[in-house]
This record gives structure tokens, sequence and C-alpha cells, in this order.
């Protein structure tokens, strides 16, 4: 059985023995008017939430590798922008996590990879003839707090977010969900 498989048998029971009805919310609006931005790392997956008291319908929670806002007029951006003026969410939240796998991320060791899954080195070529530099697309950081501070910045100066939202800045510690405060946009 492939995973796919796995997984539709297994939402076939949860849909069927109502398991998700514990998980119910009123509304599609977060009750703690927050939005986190938070790194995909699958050990953050339940220990964030828990370790920041949010429960299902609490919080718009964004996932995004390292928690880097890369682009100020992104998909991430769009996301909060959205969250902000439709969704009422009055805060914002960017959480990166030490020992992060986007810290020090060499992308010729990237897009080595990417070419030995099968990408041809004449789209990588098409890409940066195209105006993609694609070196800086990919880029990790060096520092998680100056990361940090990269993304708060993005959101905290953008021409399209409210001057009284505040946008904080944490590090959660993936081992022990223990959180520590890069910015706090009080």
């Amino acid at each position: 059985m492939n995973t796919l498989e796995q997984i539709l048998n297994h939402n076939q029971s949860f849909v069927q023995n109502g398991e998700y009805k514990k998980l119910k919310t009123d509304t599609k609006f977060p009750a703690k008017e927050m939005i986190i931005v938070s790194c995909m790392d699958t050990r953050l997956t339940e220990l964030l939430p828990k370790a920041m008291n949010v429960a299902n319908g609490d919080a718009k929670i964004i996932k995004v590798a390292g928690a880097v806002i890369s682009h100020p007029f992104g998909a991430v951006m769009r996301s909060i922008i959205v969250g902000i003026h439709s969704l009422g969410a009055e805060e914002v939240y960017i959480v990166g996590h030490d020992d992060c796998g986007m810290s020090n991320v060499q992308t010729e060791k990237l897009i080595g990879d990417m070419i030995g899954k099968g990408i041809s080195n004449d789209m990588i070529t098409i890409l940066e003839n195209s105006g993609i530099d694609i070196n800086r697309w990919l880029r990790g950081f060096n520092c998680i707090e100056e990361s940090i501070r990269n993304s708060v910045n993005v959101v905290k100066n953008h021409p399209l977010i409210p001057k009284n939202v505040k946008v904080n800045g944490l590090i959660i510690n993936p081992e022990t969900g223990a959180l520590r405060v890069v910015v706090d946009g009080n």
C-alpha cells in the first residue's frame, strides 16, 4: 500500500469515527487574532502550537522553509496581508528554530541534488537567463537571529501592514519547545 492509499484509508476511518469533531472550531477567524510564520521542520508540527498554547482555531499558521519571508510580495507575505485585513489577525509571530536545515544551506549542493534527481543543467541555465538568481532564491542563512530580524522587518515595514500590527520574532528549541524572544513587537 502506498502513502496516498494509507492516508485515504486513515481518512475514511477518521471521518466515519467522528474524530474530526474534537477539532471543530466555530469560525475561520483566528480566535487569538494571530498569525504564526514557522519553519516547515517536522519536529515543530505538534511541538510549536503546544509550546505557544495555540489550539486548533486559535491562529493562522504559515509553514515555510526556515520561517524566512524572502520576498515582500511573495506568497507568504500575501497570506499575512489577507490574515490581517480579511481574517482579523492583529499580531504576527515569526518563529524560527535552533538547528534549522536552512542554516548554512549550500546552494551549489542543492542544485547538484536537483540535477541528480533529473532536473537538467539546461533548466537551471534557462532560469538564470530568465532573471532568476537561483543561488540567491535558494540560499539559507548563517545566523537564525539575524534571519528572524530580517523577516520581522519585511513584515513590519511592508506598505500594506498597518502600523498598529505587532510583529514578534521568536526562536524555538526543537527538542524542548523553549521559546526565546529575538524581537518584541510591543
